[in-house]
């Protein structure tokens, strides 16, 4: 699984959009709906930032700010760490490790197109598809 390039995991999971004149409380609702721990940030397709849930509690709840009223530009982690998508998930993992973070976007010419997690690591399914994969590949090629 390390080995796999980070585009055949994003296409796994799903990822979540906001601009950064949303609101945490916006944003919050959209990670809710959609079962994820962050948001990238988008401004004319292009990646600005990134707000997770930590960013909801430590940058928002913490501060005694309102999340109806707070855009997240003033609160997401601005320029985040980036990884291309054919780079492996083992790196990934790597990076996350290093920068302390727990989403990593993936990004093509500037433009998000994923987002790998540290629960990616975790998740049973996509060690399943993995598995799968790597069969059936062996069998096409033998």
């Amino acid at each position: 699984m390390l080995s796999q390039p980070v585009r055949s995991i994003i296409g796994q999971h799903g990822f979540v959009t906001a601009p950064p004149s949303a609101t945490v409380r916006q944003a919050a609702e959209l990670m809710a709906r959609r079962h994820v721990g962050a948001v990238v940030v988008v401004e004319d397709d292009h990646l600005v930032g990134i707000f997770s849930e930590r960013d909801a509690v430590f940058r928002v709840v913490a501060r005694g700010l309102e999340p109806a009223t707070t855009p997240l530009a003033q609160v997401m982690t601005p320029a985040p760490v980036t990884i291309g998508p054919e780079r492996s998930f083992g790196h990934a993992m790597a990076v996350m490790q290093q920068h302390h973070c727990r989403h990593l976007p993936v990004v093509e010419d500037g433009r998000p197109i994923g987002i790998v997690s540290a629960r990616n690591a975790l998740d049973p399914a996509l060690e399943d598809f993995v598995c799968e994969e790597r069969r059936r590949r062996s069998f096409e090629a033998g």
